[in-house]
């Protein structure tokens, strides 16, 4: 019933920002901070959180071997399903051609922004080398403070590998990060509890800023995005589920908060420590959960990845250039490398989108253009982004053979008799309530 009213708090939120800062736009533009403080309360959890799990599931399962095969086939699962985002991307910009006829100018402002973004493009876009250098931390706690998720995985892959190296010696360090993790999963509940108000700042503000009609304005390259989007999902992602023999539905109707949480906030940090919790309940294992899902943050974004490819196509249609097939190809690759640097701030996949266009010599005027519109687009890309990584944990803890189903008909179980009490209770009056 707490989950319920909560689900019910955050759809209240996310419309009364929209008629908020549709009819009080000034107003509304005062309200991010909101949003800004409850996203710093999850950033607080995220570096003990996955640090402490990560650790006890490695540590804790004992066996160093099975890390390097999970490790692998990790890898091999995020780059299938990437390319596979890819390749959506640039067949819905060419079908679609979102580009063309768009009767829209880019603000001088935006311009500016854009001249700033591309003085950093080429570091973004940077080598292989330099970003599996940029992997292994100096300082664990700048990582930490940065919020740099991989950093924070590579670190706690070591420390959990040299526990198991010392053995029972080190047993209190291991029972004393167990007990961090409980205490950092019952932090993510109440910090929670805020998720209603940092969604209604962060909607009513985004509204107050660019106004209700931006959506018609750029309706072509929203609605484009939004569709291939939603294909992803129901072929690639739905289809996997399949595959691996996983109620899909199921599985988004278990994360649909948090879904909602993401979407709304255009975080896929706030959405993940609670999403952690739950996959763990839907029968997924602790050790491929917190490998897996910090992994997938930089490896396996399908909705920033499908984005890149769509916004590079029309960056070029916008000024007239279209691209061979073979040009396209040589950008998927480009894009293959530089989308997996993009970390979960906004707008850095427009500086990367800035980085590949100056890379083959295309005007970027298109950045600017998407600048306007890029906290609704990214509302999209950050939902399909946290959904693929969940779906990746079922996936590999089904190729690993450590998948619990039992658990998982439990949980579902669990929630269907969770939303009968719901509905019987509520078509009850106080008096029948009270004695029941």
């Amino acid at each position: 019933m707490k989950t319920s009213r909560l689900t019910t708090f955050i759809f209240g939120a996310l419309f009364l920002g929209i008629i908020v800062g549709w009819l009080f736009p000034v107003f509304s533009m005062k309200l991010s901070p909101l949003a800004t403080i409850f996203l710093n309360m999850v950033k607080m959890i995220i570096a003990p959180l996955l640090f402490s799990t990560l650790v006890v599931g490695i540590a804790g399962h004992g066996d160093i071997k099975s890390l390097g095969k999970i490790g692998l086939k990790t890898i091999i699962y995020f780059e299938i399903v990437t390319t596979i985002a890819l390749f959506i991307g640039l067949a819905m910009g060419n079908i679609v051609k979102p580009g063309e006829g768009l009767n829209v100018s880019a603000s001088e402002k935006d311009l500016q922004v854009v001249e700033s973004m591309s003085g950093t493009a080429t570091s973004s876009s940077s080598s292989m080398s330099d970003m599996i250098v940029h992997m292994f931390p100096t300082s664990v706690v700048k990582s930490m403070a940065d919020g740099n998720l991989i950093q924070i995985v590579v670190f706690s892959i070591f420390f959990a590998l040299a526990i198991c190296g010392v053995g029972k010696t080190a047993k209190p360090v291991l029972d004393l990060l167990n007990a961090v993790a409980k205490v950092m999963f019952k932090f993510t509940e109440y910090v929670m509890y805020f998720a209603p108000i940092g969604i209604f700042g962060a909607i009513a503000s985004t509204v107050g800023a660019n106004g209700i009609g931006v959506l018609k304005t750029y309706a072509k390259i929203i609605f484009s995005l939004y569709f291939a989007l939603a294909l992803f999902v129901f072929v690639v992602l739905f289809g996997v589920c399949k595959l691996v023999k996983i109620p899909f539905l199921r599985l988004m109707d278990a994360l649909k908060e948090q879904i909602l949480l993401a979407f709304s906030t255009t975080s896929s940090e706030a959405a993940l420590p609670k999403s952690m919790e739950i996959m763990e309940k839907f029968g997924v294992p602790r050790n491929i959960v917190s490998f897996v899902m910090p992994t997938g943050y930089t490896f396996n974004l399908d909705g920033s990845t499908l984005h890149l490819a769509m916004a590079v196509l029309f960056s070029t249609q916008l000024v007239g250039i279209h691209l061979t097939i073979e040009q396209q190809i040589v950008m998927m690759l480009a894009l293959m490398v530089a989308s997996k640097g993009i970390a979960g701030v906004p707008r850095v996949s427009l500086i990367v989108l800035a980085g590949t266009l100056t890379s083959f010599n295309y005007p970027i005027i298109g950045v600017a253009i998407l600048l306007g519109i890029d906290h609704i687009l990214d509302m999209g890309r950050t939902t399909i982004n946290l959904i693929g990584n969940c779906v990746a944990t079922v996936v590999i803890a089904r190729w690993e053979n450590q998948f619990d189903d039992e658990k998982m008909y439990k949980y579902i179980s669990k929630e269907k008799r969770r939303k009968q009490l719901i509905s019987y209770f509520g078509k009850k009056t106080k008096e029948q309530k009270a004695e029941v």
